[in-house]
């Protein structure tokens, strides 16, 4: 038998997992996870408007319910939990799949200012994520800047002009719900420093903002003809330009009567927030240029835009955890193929798979092929992983320590709960907000 614990029950943890099992017979498989619900990002971080992508769930369900696998939720690793060095004296091998945990920040004055958050903050709210805290984000709020032009970034516009009818059918929490409704968001104006033809956003993601009932969507040509790509994008990659095929028809097209407005804006680098009063009230920005490079530079021109409410969408960045090497420069663990290193040599038992192995990049497929890199390093180590002192049932020895993890059972029971939530609010599944409630309903799997 090959013991091994994989920390994370994100898409990484999970393809781990589902490697593990499918290469090795003798591999049985715990997944730690802090909290006590598995699927990560896909859980807490993918829009509830997305309902296909969160049906991903389904298939990561399909590997955490395998006879070799194990989910243990509730589980810390780190200072507040089990050590590292703990963790492989309970285990044959130890994969860290702990992804990339803070953002990235603008490094400008008036950041903390409230009334700035990073998108992540506003993301785990409406995804009602036990550590988000209600910091009443659209409190005065008639016009928002969100600064980044990605994927998230066009999720978080998304869901700041949608209407409540549009979100009563997801398992967005009820006071997140109840907030949006009250929202007074009029206008959202969407920012990158660089040309439409750089950005990061996928075409299909584009294009929801124009679908999105009584919304218009702004584009000012004049911004876009200052990308080259943009006047002549045949010599673009196919996503690319199909990207500045859906904004030329809106800066060409009709203008539109709207009750709410995005504007998506290119060219502009944040230089400084603003305050009014006690709060934010306008980003400043500096008009850029392209340079030779691909990347941009400085006018010395500037605008303010208008906001009381600004989310920063520019990127994730993994943080060290305790008891790990990690190369601050990246925000990743040091690896070779996967095998942590420490001080450049291979750390036996250890390994990482996923952001915090190669960065926050790729999309939800790209931990596929990650995983599995990682898991034939393990696999071609088991011969010298595999021991007599493992411990016979890492999970008596947890509990001895005073942990107490949520099993399979409890997730289910979280999840029964959630239907009767959303049940007694007229609602389809609604998420359980905060932690009280959620270890309050996996325990009544025992009961």
């Amino acid at each position: 038998m090959l013991r091994v614990a994989v920390v994370g029950s994100g898409p990484s943890g999970c393809y781990t997992a589902q490697s593990l099992v499918q290469l090795s017979p003798e591999a049985h498989v715990d997944v730690l996870d802090r909290l006590p619900c598995p699927y990560g990002l896909v859980r807490y971080g993918v829009a509830p408007d997305h309902e296909k992508i969160k049906s991903l769930q389904n298939n990561l369900r399909t590997v955490l319910e395998h006879e070799r696998v194990r989910f243990l939720g509730g589980v810390p690793v780190g200072p507040a939990g089990v050590s590292p060095a703990r963790l492989r004296e309970l285990y044959d091998a130890v994969v860290y799949c702990v992804g990339a945990a803070t953002d990235r920040r603008l490094g400008i004055p008036g950041e903390d200012l409230p009334g700035s958050w990073s998108a992540t903050q506003f993301v785990s709210w409406y995804s009602a994520h036990p550590d988000a805290v209600d910091d009443g984000f659209l409190r005065g709020a008639r016009s928002a800047v969100v600064i980044g032009v990605g994927n998230v970034a066009v999720d978080v516009t998304r869901m700041l002009v949608r209407g409540a009818a549009e979100l009563t059918g997801t398992d967005m929490p009820q006071a997140a719900l109840d907030a949006l409704a009250a929202g007074r968001v009029t206008d959202v104006h969407m920012v990158g420093r660089r040309g439409p033809s750089q950005a990061r956003f996928t075409t299909k993601e584009l294009r929801e903002l124009g679908s999105l009932p009584d919304t218009a969507v702004v584009v000012d040509p004049a911004e876009l003809a200052l990308d080259a790509a943009y006047r002549d994008p045949s010599g673009l990659p196919a996503p690319q330009r199909r990207n500045v095929e859906v904004l030329r028809g809106w800066a060409e097209g009709p203008a539109r009567n709207a009750a709410r407005r995005i504007r998506l804006r290119f060219f502009l680098r944040p230089v400084e927030l603003l305050a009014d009063g006690a709060r934010v009230g306008a980003v400043r920005f500096e008009r850029t240029a392209p340079d030779e490079h691909g990347g941009v530079t400085g006018t010395g021109r500037y605008e303010e835009i208008g906001a009381q409410l600004v989310l920063r969408s520019v990127g994730y960045r993994g943080v060290p955890l305790e008891g790990l090497p990690f190369d601050a420069s990246s925000g990743t663990v040091p690896h070779l193929a996967g095998r942590v290193l420490r001080d450049g040599v291979v750390a036996p038992g250890e390994y990482v798979a996923g952001w915090i192995k190669r960065g926050p990049t790729g999309v939800i497929g790209t931990n596929r092929p990650c995983a599995k890199e990682t898991v034939t390093s393990l696999l071609a180590d088991a011969a010298v992983l595999a021991r007599g002192d493992a411990c016979a049932d890492p999970l008596t020895a947890l509990r001895a320590a005073g942990i107490e993890p949520v099993e399979w059972a409890g997730w289910r029971a979280i999840e029964r709960a959630e239907a009767e939530l959303g049940v007694s609010l007229g609602r389809s599944v609604v998420k359980l907000p905060d932690w009280a409630s959620l270890l309050t309903a996996a325990r009544t799997a025992g009961s």
